[in-house]
């Protein structure tokens, strides 16, 4: 990862959607959360969300956390025992970029799942589970991402994804969606976070990521699960006190940040389309479901690392997440123009290195 250390006067910042500033907006509505003491449950803004999002995804309660990796913790020590195995995408967030906290936290290995863009099928699931013998780990519960960040912003397919969800439950397995970015799922598909949500156990959904909150995210379940996950919380040191200004931040995105995803998903797109006509890189248009753009570059343009140093140096903020590959995510810190800017400096860019 390319730390900045210093900055530009007019800088797009196209790293990630976790980048942005609450709006004056946004800001005006934290400072007016009322707040109370959520160690004693008494946070009448955090008790407020905690009810909206449980009924938003269809379930009986929530616990609101500072991020979404320990969201996912969280979701995982409530739902399996040391020793235990977790299927999961090889390329998934908790397996990633979560600092093996499944490991070190809860005691548990994965069952590594392969497939295009993050998906997996129940043929997958069903080679995974290990059998009832004492040589192996227990197979206890089933992670899914969506959207998938390393899969391009992917959206499942809502039939294969409760496909996979319900050969788990077949099979025992408690199940838990990773949805940092649910809520791009929800606005680019025709199905409901409720409809999303149904075939999981949990649900984690993160408010720093799209919505444009300072911090915070959402965890999701049954009374039984969620009671448990609050005291994981504070085991895992993530209870806080006057959490209600973060709360505040959350309520406000949700009444206006989620329709204008589109605008994300829209700037997105024209990026990709852009970026696949310039000579040396090469973008999946089909493939950029959602905000996140990514491409390949040619050997002869060098690495990632090398031309995001480049494009750093003309203003323009971009992660490489493999050798040859960079990462472009649209949010609401990013308007058109500052898209149409991003692509003439990065045609520009490749033009002079090829020349």
């Amino acid at each position: 990862m390319l730390t900045i250390v210093r900055m530009q006067e007019q800088i797009i910042d196209l790293r990630s959607d976790t980048v942005t500033q609450p709006t004056s907006e946004m800001r005006l509505a934290m400072m007016a959360a009322p707040l109370g003491d959520d160690v004693w449950n008494d946070d009448p803004t955090v008790n407020a969300l905690q009810e909206r999002c449980a009924a938003l995804f269809g379930k009986e309660d929530a616990c609101f956390v500072p991020s979404g990796t320990m969201a996912n913790q969280i979701a995982i020590r409530c739902q399996t025992q040391p020793g235990d195995e977790i299927i999961v995408h090889k390329e998934s967030h908790i397996v990633c970029y979560e600092g093996g906290g499944a490991a070190a936290l809860s005691g548990c290995s994965f069952a590594l799942a392969s497939g295009d863009r993050g998906f997996f099928t129940t043929d997958d699931v069903r080679a995974l589970i290990r059998p009832n013998d004492a040589h192996f780990g227990l197979s206890k519960l089933l992670s899914l991402e969506n959207t998938h960040n390393r899969g391009g912003g992917s959206i499942w397919p809502y039939e294969q994804l409760v496909d996979v969800c319900n050969t788990a439950h077949e099979f025992g397995l408690k199940t838990h969606l990773d949805g940092a970015r649910i809520w791009h799922a929800i606005v680019a598909s025709p199905y409901s976070a409720k409809e999303w949500a149904e075939p999981f156990d949990t649900v984690s959904a993160c408010f720093s990521k799209g919505l444009g909150c300072p911090a915070g995210s959402i965890l999701v379940g049954n009374t039984e699960t969620i009671r448990y996950a609050r005291r994981v919380r504070k085991i895992f040191g993530g209870t806080m006190r006057q959490t209600g200004i973060l709360a505040g931040a959350a309520e406000y995105a949700l009444d206006h940040h989620i329709e204008r995803l589109e605008d994300d998903h829209a700037n997105a797109n024209r990026l990709a389309v852009a970026i696949n006509q310039i000579d040396g890189l090469t973008c999946d248009v089909e493939a950029t479901d959602t905000n996140l753009v990514f491409f390949d570059i040619d050997r002869s343009l060098g690495d990632g690392q090398a031309l995001c140093r480049t494009l750093w140096e003309n203003g323009i903020l971009a992660e490489a997440l493999d050798p040859q590959r960079i990462r472009f995510v649209t949010h609401l810190g990013v308007t058109s123009s500052e898209i149409d800017r991003a692509i003439e400096v990065t045609s520009d860019i490749c033009q002079h290195a090829t020349s």
